[in-house]
């Protein structure tokens, strides 16, 4: 289980191939917003579940499925 006390706002998000899903915006319980002010999240706010996160580092959260995998499937706030 993550601890998602270590994802803060702002940090890159990126699949599991590296490339780049987006940017934390904030944890909301068991999903994690991705900021709308960002090229890779569309200009859109998306949810992503915490289960898809493989590891945290000091500046990055790194998923478990790869860019084209959690873009596929993350959820558009609305």
């Amino acid at each position: 289980m993550i601890d998602t006390t270590s994802i803060r706002e702002h940090m890159e998000v990126v699949g599991s191939d590296g490339g780049h899903v987006g940017k934390v915006d904030h944890v909301l319980g068991t999903e994690i917003e991705l900021a709308k002010l960002d090229l890779g999240s569309g200009f859109k706010h998306h949810l992503i579940p915490v289960s898809w996160v493989e590891g945290v580092t000091e500046d990055k959260v790194r998923l478990n499925l790869t860019k084209d995998e959690a873009k596929a499937q993350w959820r558009e706030k609305h």
